[in-house]
């Protein structure tokens, strides 16, 4: 792979910690218009986010003294270079050659000799390293995150799921199958990712869209909705959207972010769904006006934390911590006591998130049935095969490390409240 790929992920690595930022958002502006460096940045990122707890305890080996400010860009190709050796196997020769010409090149070449002193030593020691791994995953502040909602056993399941790469979920309009798909309960299709989803069979036609399973449950649970009014708040980029409309619901998407808005109705424009109403609004200030008239169902897929998206962007374990957690669970706290008096009496509110923190979820949910006592819970039917998703509470609780055998799911929390 060129220089440039490897400097471009150097930058993507560097830029996604220390400002602590989303990769999906980040992640455009370091590729290139090459498919297969753009597919070996992929790989080495996200390999790099996955590995990056053993392999700073690795660099840190042979590096006695702190990388001034302005050299902090080295830290990041020893790490990159460091993944090269002990998971990608890529020969040593390329890796010191590449690392060190873009630190000379882009630093100095006293960092240079740095950046190939220390990678010669971890290229001598490879096999030594690569045995003494342990699959470290949580650095110590996302542990302790984990640890505030689970005992140690689980939080080590959720770790170890955690580091393996997801498979690619669909969810169809119909009853359309895709070969060599395998099919999950509830009718998500699953299958291998060959990194271009365009080419799958079906894409073109409008026949289904990429959707986790754990992302998809909470509208599979709603049963018949022909014909109801449902609000889906933060809706975009439309997977929820797509599926209430599907099923023949009359769906008002909000969202507050006008380029998600966009990405969402040419999703639904591919697949040949049309939206009711789309507003591009913020959400608590949106909620407090009166609206006519009051919706069958109201979807809050509430902004939070993500953590349970780790599997598909490790980056998550560096960058969220425990405040994150508690800032994003007062604005759901706002959403969720907004939202009653849109909603019909008999109506339903389904709250989710795609957090593994039960702050964001089981917390929040005790806290508002005591908070707003017309409201109970409804425990859905769910197939046997998903029994250990069911609390006995009657709300749903997905880990990693659920549906081990089938692949894995992101982690995930969903209530349905009933307006009595």
């Amino acid at each position: 792979m060129s220089d440039n790929t490897r400097l471009q992920a150097a930058l993507f690595l560097q830029e996604t910690l220390e400002q602590k930022t989303f990769s999906v958002d980040t992640k455009k502006r370091f590729l290139s218009t090459d498919s297969t460096n753009n597919a070996f940045f992929n790989m080495l990122t996200q390999t790099a986010f996955r590995h990056l707890v053993y392999t700073k305890k690795v660099i840190k080996q042979f590096t006695t003294k702190k990388l001034p400010s302005n050299t902090k860009l080295a830290f990041y190709l020893l790490v990159l270079g460091a993944t090269e050796v002990i998971y990608l196997k890529t020969p040593d020769y390329a890796i010191i050659n590449s690392y060190v010409e873009i630190a000379k090149t882009q630093l100095n070449k006293y960092v240079a000799g740095f950046v190939n002193a220390v990678l010669r030593k971890i290229c001598q020691n490879k096999q030594l390293f690569t045995e003494a791994d342990k699959g470290e995953f949580f650095p110590q502040e996302f542990r302790r995150l984990i640890n505030a909602s689970y005992n140690k056993k689980t939080c080590n399941k959720i770790e170890q799921a955690s580091t393996q790469e997801p498979l690619l979920d669909i969810t169809t309009k119909t009853t359309y199958h895709i070969p060599n798909a395998i099919s999950l309960p509830l009718g998500t299709l699953r299958l291998n990712n060959n990194g271009n989803i365009t080419q799958i069979p079906g894409f073109s036609e409008g026949l289904w869209w990429a959707q986790d399973f754990s992302a998809s449950l909470p509208v599979k649970l709603l049963n018949n909705i022909q014909g109801l009014n449902v609000l889906d708040i933060c809706a975009a980029p439309g997977g929820k959207t797509a599926q209430l409309i599907s099923l023949g619901a009359n769906v008002t998407a909000l969202d507050i972010s006008s380029s998600r808005l966009q990405k969402l109705q040419e999703n639904l424009q591919r697949l040949n769904l049309k939206a009711s109403n789309i507003i591009c609004a913020d959400a608590l200030e949106w909620l407090t006006q009166d609206t006519s008239p009051l919706f069958d169902i109201i979807l809050l897929d509430a902004p939070c934390s993500a953590t349970g998206t780790l599997r598909r962007h490790p980056e998550i374990v560096h960058t969220k911590n425990i405040n994150d957690v508690q800032q994003m669970a007062e604005i759901q706290k706002k959403l969720l006591n907004l939202c009653p008096k849109h909603l019909k009496k008999g109506g339903r509110l389904i709250y989710c998130t795609c957090s593994l923190s039960k702050i964001e979820g089981e917390t929040q949910i005790e806290q508002f049935l005591q908070n707003n006592p017309s409201f109970t819970i409804i425990k859905p039917q769910l197939p046997q095969e998903l029994s250990e998703l069911q609390s006995p509470q009657g709300w749903i609780r997905i880990l990693p490390s659920h549906l081990a055998n089938l692949g894995g799911a992101d982690g995930f929390f969903i209530a349905i409240l009933t307006k009595e």
